[in-house]
């Protein structure tokens, strides 16, 4: 299960990567918004960092107007590892060598396409487990 939310200058991008997903046959957990009225990101970071953070979600996506704000929201949960991501290399080795369990993306900065393909390439890439990498997880969560 895919935790998303996003603000009103995400929402257009949520709903297309929802849709996505959906196509895929992936389980979407929509955090809101709901609409393009004015919002507040911190509440949709919090609300899919706290879903990944508890275990109901395995993974979550952020999406702001530029995912700055959200990410940091996100990363404030203790168990997170946003990743702001404006390429699908950077989704990589962010799972890779970062175990990153959300992505964030700005939908000012990414234009449609790409931002699927970073979404595709941040949910099928699995963490590499090397034993560097998990020490420098391990040290981020301590």
């Amino acid at each position: 299960m895919v935790a998303i939310g996003s603000d009103h200058g995400g929402f257009d991008l949520k709903e297309l990567v929802i849709r996505h997903l959906e196509e895929k046959g992936v389980d979407v957990n929509d955090m809101g918004c709901y609409d393009k009225n004015s919002c507040d990101y911190p509440v949709y970071g919090k609300a899919v960092a706290q879903a990944v953070a508890d275990g109901s979600c395995d993974k979550g996506i952020v999406i702001c107007t530029t995912g700055i704000g959200i990410s940091i929201t996100a990363n404030k949960v203790k168990g997170i590892r946003a990743a702001l991501c404006a390429d699908s290399l950077s989704a990589k080795l962010t799972r890779l060598h970062n175990d990153a369990n959300v992505l964030a993306m700005g939908a000012g900065i990414v234009g449609p396409n790409l931002a699927l393909e970073i979404v595709d390439t941040f949910l099928d890439t699995e963490f590499s487990g090397e034993e560097r990498h998990q020490r420098r997880v391990n040290a981020i969560e301590e």
